[in-house]
């Protein structure tokens, strides 16, 4: 009786190990099938002070740049590397190079992320520059060579100013230690302003940031 227990224990055990295994399974990746987007726009300053070699970080004087446009499911979670991946073709190279600040950040993204979006190349590269373009960044946060400090809701609240329809529960801010180092924007499919999903939060600890100046 006692041995008849404990293997009963024993496979309820690994039934609830496998359920949970099950449950944190990231979702099947389809194109096109997602709900909104994250725009991820990356502080070039804060990035060049550890990638001073990156193509990017050669006195170009990038304050904003676009780090990534990114579906996202609102349940939290992402779609990534979804099938068929295609390599980018010259041309599409060439209309990305206007977009990216690097080409090895274009071919990560695109491969990546962009895979997901269930667009060719050509129009979700289009709608990530549409995308950029909806963000009006505030002049406070435009590319200056001092550097400066601000809280991480102020930075919130500087954008939300310049982009009239921005929730607040639709901006995030993300530090590198002490720094800035991304403003990340939730937009539906259309591209309106929009609220974050799950899982979308605020990345700083910290009381005030500072915002290095450009190289």
């Amino acid at each position: 009786m006692t041995r008849i227990v404990l293997i009963t224990l024993v496979l309820l055990c690994s039934l609830g190990t496998a359920d949970a295994r099950q449950k944190g399974t990231r979702p099947e990746a389809v194109a096109g099938q997602f709900d909104y987007y994250l725009l991820s726009l990356s502080w070039s300053p804060t990035f060049c002070l550890t990638h001073g070699n990156n193509e990017q970080c050669s006195g170009k004087g990038y304050g904003f740049v676009l780090h990534g446009l990114w579906p996202q499911y609102a349940k939290g979670g992402w779609p990534q590397s979804c099938a068929p991946i295609t390599p980018l073709s010259p041309a599409e190279r060439s209309q990305g190079a206007g977009l990216y600040p690097s080409r090895q950040l274009l071919d990560h993204e695109w491969t990546k992320h962009g895979t997901c979006s269930g667009l060719s190349a050509t129009d979700y590269l289009s709608t990530a520059d549409k995308a950029v373009g909806r963000v009006k960044v505030p002049g406070a946060l435009q590319p200056s060579e001092n550097a400066q400090s601000f809280a991480p809701r102020q930075i919130v609240q500087l954008l939300r100013q310049s982009n009239p329809g921005m929730p607040e529960d639709g901006v995030v801010v993300r530090c590198s230690g002490a720094q800035l180092a991304e403003v990340r924007v939730c937009l539906s499919k259309d591209l309106a302003f929009t609220s974050c999903g799950r899982g979308v939060k605020m990345q700083c600890s910290q009381d005030s940031v500072r915002v290095p100046g450009i190289r």
